[in-house]
């Protein structure tokens, strides 16, 4: 049974950093690039395209204001979510704010009432800056490309891809405690 759905920021904190520090024209030393790219929650993004060394590859190229040469498809989407953060820190903070103030404890009996012995008693959503995939769900995470996260300019409304927030993130934790 189900008791509680934990949200995760950790690295979006610290990429929300990054993000500010670059956009003002100051140099993110390589130390803190290898943090970001060595955080064990970002191994859930890596694959045989895309890794560590990409992550470090693609942070040192944008903080030294470089193109990114010799790229894979992963690498160069990777680069462009994070260039497009620098271009608008204010939309940045847009797609941030609304998920520090996400609370998910609706969804618990909600849950519970779909599967009835889950074999999670909490479950995990992560958000994390990834490349190409829209989500992911890994035992009881379901971690979400941060990119994929849509501020409405116009009204308090946020959307995950073409879905309201709250129903594609219950879509996705209905597929997690079935599988």
């Amino acid at each position: 049974m189900i008791k509680r759905i934990k949200i995760n920021l950790d690295v979006i904190e610290g990429m929300l950093y990054f993000w500010q520090a670059t956009s003002e024209k100051e140099k993110v030393g390589e130390n803190y690039i290898n943090e970001m790219s060595n955080f064990s929650l970002m191994e859930y993004i890596y694959d045989d395209e895309f890794n560590k060394e990409s992550v470090r590859k693609v942070l040192s190229a944008i903080s030294n204001r470089e193109l990114l040469s010799k790229k894979n498809k992963k690498e160069g989407r990777f680069w462009n979510n994070n260039m497009w953060m620098l271009e608008d820190l204010e939309y940045t903070n847009m797609m941030i704010q609304p998920l520090k103030v996400l609370n998910l404890d609706f969804l618990v009996e909600k849950l519970n009432n779909i599967e009835k012995n889950s074999k999670y008693e909490e479950i995990e959503v992560i958000f994390l800056p990834g490349h190409v995939d829209e989500y992911k769900i890994v035992d009881n995470k379901l971690i979400i490309n941060f990119f994929r996260v849509k501020p409405d300019l116009y009204e308090e409304k946020v959307s995950i891809g073409e879905k309201d927030i709250f129903v594609f993130i219950q879509e996705k934790l209905q597929e997690l405690i079935k599988a």
